[in-house]
């Protein structure tokens, strides 16, 4: 094997998201190989000609062009590196009773059947996926990764004093539900403070003076970093089942216990790659 090809839409110079953090860790703190970046959009048959004897490792990929995916999916070894729903048209299968989206609504089928791994944030997610795709190559992380200077700070800074205040994740994207978990507080006649910030660690900060966080997310989340993040910070957390973290069986801890539980889920990452790797 020569290298690693990693395919994405976006990284983190350009979208400072939880996959595109989530892909960081992985190309800087666990894969010990060469790596190519590329971002989807840039990706040509040609491109794929050269490498084909290389392991592709697909995060984010709808700007994929088809001819590109169908000669991976063809010719090529790739894992794909799934962060959220994107065998559906809508992206969404809360919009489907069980989770089950009709027939109609499933795209990139071959894609992931033909996968080495697709690998899912939590047993939530995963159960999701194969509902859908009826695939049996599906693993799941039970986790995600965080920068080791982020773990180090939220230890840091998680017994820090914190106001009465509710925390709500101040987001424009529809389905993070920001509108409907402010109507909930003001219903219950609950204090509750929107939070945002572009600084990651500042996100952290502001996250970490509050007591409470309340997410109610419209789409089932695959694992939720802000939920992890909160616990991780010692918060109370007000949610919905929609959350593949509170399936998981480390979900009950708070704190510097949950620090370390993701401090083993980059030792068990690092492992499960590296196996594939080798393969």
């Amino acid at each position: 094997m020569k290298k690693i090809i990693y395919i994405s839409d976006y990284f983190i110079e350009h979208i400072l998201g939880g996959a595109e953090i989530s892909d960081s860790v992985l190309l800087t703190e666990i894969l010990e190989v060469d790596v190519e970046r590329i971002q989807s959009h840039m990706v040509s048959l040609d491109f794929l000609k050269k490498n084909t004897n290389n392991l592709f490792i697909i995060s984010n990929f709808i700007h994929l062009t088809k001819n590109c995916e169908e000669y991976i999916q063809n010719n090529c070894n790739y894992v794909i590196y799934e962060h959220d729903h994107k065998y559906l048209i809508s992206r969404n299968p809360g919009l489907f009773k069980d989770f089950k989206a009709p027939a109609s609504e499933i795209v990139h089928l071959d894609f992931y059947t033909n996968a080495l791994k697709v690998i899912a944030q939590s047993n939530f997610h995963k159960e999701i996926i194969e509902k859908n795709l009826s695939i049996e190559n599906v693993f799941s992380l039970g986790g995600n990764l965080w920068p080791l200077d982020t773990l180090k700070n939220i230890k840091l800074i998680n017994k820090n004093s914190k106001t009465n205040n509710i925390a709500i994740l101040d987001s424009d994207i529809d389905h993070k539900n920001t509108p409907g978990a402010a109507q909930y507080c003001k219903v219950k006649k609950l204090d509750f403070i929107l939070i945002k910030d572009q600084n990651y660690n500042q996100f952290i900060n502001k996250l970490n003076k509050c007591s409470t966080l309340l997410f109610l997310p419209k789409t089932p989340e695959t694992l939720s970093r802000v939920v992890v993040e909160a616990r991780m910070l010692g918060l109370k957390t007000i949610t919905s089942n929609n959350i593949g973290a509170v399936h998981e069986p480390w979900f009950n801890l708070k704190g510097d216990e949950l620090v370390d539980v993701m401090q083993e889920k980059k030792k068990e990452i690092f492992n499960k790659f590296n196996e594939i790797i080798n393969e």
